[in-house]
């Protein structure tokens, strides 16, 4: 093979926008938003953000991520489950009224991304990421899953028929799913276990009747600038001091997706156009969509699945997708289609979703051969699995700390950080040293 084709191969794929002719870049774009639909459109459910904000700024946010890494990276950004925690601690029942305070809190995380990566170009990858070893960020993202796991049984037991549908059909589609199936068994189980709900009577669709075909995604009682206006104070310091610490864990899953990426294509997109460009998309579409009343964005896994699959890892295909994202997202009738949906059916897709986050920070931790022989690894890991879980499973639910006229609300996955990172640093020992490569 000549270098040329190698080039190609490497940077397009086998094809390329160019080679494949519109009708089939079009396929393939709808292929990327389906591929990361399913998940994406399950944050604002669990939530209580709207459907419809959540589509236009993954597509937006997909958009200025690519924009910021000079058109060169073929990821799609989608929201984030790491971040829900947050919006659970702030908004437990998905009130209206406090979730633009949790979007400010995320708006805030995002924030830290671009701190992260302004270092990440002073000082190098390497010497940054030493405070983030996975003997720290493995057992967060174990955490994560591990909070989470209470709402999934509860929005299960609602119909525990429709949700074990959800669930087999998740299993089946990832286990022996050829295909576009394996890559999509989140869209699967959510449709099959939906059509057995409509079958059984236990769909009402009157939303979706009432709903019109077209309409604005963005709505500005549900923006973190509503928060600003509102003023509660004590909430908005609580939310932020809440939620800007799971961004540790993100910023990991981050540099994970961005590794995977290059390895699918075959282009270390670390070095070129570098992990700080990468961060620093990823982390003003986050603060954007926060800003704006969206879930935080990531890197989605999913759509590098696609990648893989098509052989096709032209940039172009992945903006085309985001736009098809953006014009879904002026359709209520299709947002309600989407709200609409079954509780069980939620509950059982997102119990095996909360279950492969955990899943994920312990592959952290294997991967990366974390060394437990060792007593400073040990107590790390150890403080931050019971605090953030013991602390969210408390009678409080959190730690309050009155601080004069405000009064400050912690919880476990930021004292859980927080501990984690402090031991880290000060602790002898430490034997992890960030791959550049």
């Amino acid at each position: 093979m000549s270098d040329e084709k190698k080039t190609q191969v490497g940077e397009q794929g086998i094809y390329d926008a160019k080679t494949l002719g519109a009708p089939k870049v079009a396929v393939l774009g709808l292929q990327h938003m389906f591929a990361m639909f399913g998940a994406t459109v399950l944050v604002p459910m669990l939530t209580g953000l709207d459907v419809s904000t959540t589509l236009l700024f993954a597509g937006l946010g997909t958009l200025l991520f690519h924009f910021l890494t000079k058109r060169k990276v073929p990821a799609f950004l989608g929201s984030s489950f790491a971040f829900l925690p947050g919006y659970f601690a702030i908004a437990p029942e998905g009130q209206k009224e406090l979730l633009p305070y949790a979007c400010v809190g995320v708006a805030c995380a995002g924030l830290l991304y671009l701190v992260l990566s302004a270092l990440i170009k002073a000082f190098g990858s390497g010497k940054v990421m030493k405070f983030f070893p996975p003997i720290v960020t493995g057992p967060i993202i174990i955490a994560i899953g591990l909070t989470l796991s209470q709402s999934a049984i509860d929005s299960c037991a609602s119909d525990w028929l429709i949700a074990l549908v959800a669930i087999i059909l998740i299993i089946i589609c990832n286990i022996w799913g050829k295909g576009m199936i394996k890559i999509i068994p989140i869209i699967i189980g959510v449709f099959g276990s939906y059509i057995l709900a409509v079958i059984l009577g236990r769909a009402d669709f009157s939303a979706v009747a009432d709903a019109a075909w077209v309409g604005l995604p963005i709505h500005f009682e549900r923006t973190a600038f509503w928060a600003f206006k509102d003023g509660n104070t004590s909430l908005l310091i609580t939310a932020i001091i809440t939620i800007v610490p799971i961004a540790l864990a993100t910023i990991v899953e981050h540099i994970g997706d961005i590794s995977a990426i290059s390895s699918t294509v075959g282009r270390n997109f670390i070095k070129d156009p570098g992990l700080h460009r990468t961060l620093l998309g990823d982390g003003l579409a986050t603060s954007l969509a926060a800003l704006f009343g969206a879930p935080a964005n990531t890197t989605y896994g999913e759509n590098t699945g696609v990648l893989s699959l098509t052989k096709v890892y032209d940039p172009f295909v992945i903006r085309l997708a985001a736009c098809f994202a953006i014009l879904f997202s002026f359709c209520p009738k299709f947002a309600a289609l989407v709200g609409n949906m079954p509780t069980a059916t939620v509950g059982g897709v997102s119990l095996v979703l909360y279950g492969m986050i955990s899943a994920v920070g312990v592959r952290n931790i294997v991967e990366a051969k974390c060394d437990f022989s060792k007593s400073r690894n040990f107590i790390i890991a150890a403080l931050i699995l019971v605090l953030s879980i013991g602390i969210k499973y408390s009678a409080a639910g959190a730690i309050v700390i009155p601080a004069g006229s405000i009064t400050i609300s912690l919880s476990g996955l930021a004292i859980g950080a927080l501990v984690g990172i402090i031991l880290n640093a000060v602790l002898p020992g430490k034997d992890y040293v960030f791959p550049e490569d």
